[in-house]
């Protein structure tokens, strides 16, 4: 299957699909924030907190997370193998000297490349940033969340990276979602319409929603964190440890 184009295409495809529900519901999870500091806890923090216990007793603490951390690798890894040997199956094919051809393709189709590699480095910084915590230009703390946010998305230059990522992944999601729904067969004269309104419809509640979180910390829209909540938090995190 990993050997023809078609089910290269339709791997690349559901691969997409992986990474497209896990945006769907990280979103979901960011939006905690939204909530404030609280009174003992920001939620955002419990939910990073509940994430880790996550399955337990059954199972060891964090494991359901890493388990998610290595779904989430091997389908990014899948998924750009896949596209990029697709990339070059294409050009092998066309003939010497022949032009791309551009004729009705959307300019997000254009960019798909450019705004992939872009989102491949804004990953690694992202998790280089929030992760690991190893990008601590601000104040950050592990299981500090909502002070991490804080901390970061006061500095304008932090906020400008995350919108400007959150364009081109808007930009990819769009003729992503459109290009899986026609590599795995949903797509039809009649229901066409339908998929690109849906399609841009989710890329614009994935986009505003991702970019709600840094903006409203930067306007001060979101309050400063309660630093005995925080310092709790931390404590706890490290009795765990």
């Amino acid at each position: 299957m990993w050997r023809s184009t078609i089910g290269k295409k339709t791997i690349v495809a559901v691969t997409g699909a992986i990474l497209l529900g896990y945006l769907v519901l990280h979103m979901a999870g960011n939006l905690n924030s939204l909530f404030g500091p609280g009174g003992a806890e920001p939620r955002v923090d419990w939910y990073a907190s509940w994430l880790r216990e996550f399955g337990e007793p059954l199972l060891p603490y964090e494991s359901v997370v890493w388990m998610v951390r290595a779904v989430l690798l091997t389908a990014v890894v899948v998924h750009i193998i896949g596209v990029v040997q697709l990339s070059a199956r294409n050009r092998a094919a066309r003939p010497a000297h022949f032009p791309a051809r551009k004729i009705g393709r959307s300019w997000e189709s254009r960019l798909m490349m450019l705004s992939g590699l872009l989102l491949l480095a804004f990953i690694v910084f992202h998790i280089l940033q929030f992760t690991t915590l190893t990008i601590d230009v601000t104040p950050l703390e592990h299981g500090a969340v909502y002070a991490n946010l804080y901390n970061a998305f006061q500095e304008w230059y932090f906020v400008a990276i995350y919108v400007v990522a959150l364009v081109f992944l808007g930009l990819h999601l769009r003729h992503a979602i459109w290009s899986l729904a026609q590599t795995l067969g949903l797509d039809s004269p009649e229901r066409n319409r339908g998929i690109r309104y849906g399609a841009t419809g989710l890329t614009v509640l994935l986009v505003v929603g991702f970019a709600l979180v840094p903006v409203l910390f930067w306007t001060g829209v979101l309050a400063a964190p309660d630093e005995e909540s925080a310092t709790a938090m931390i404590n706890s995190l490290k009795g765990r440890a």
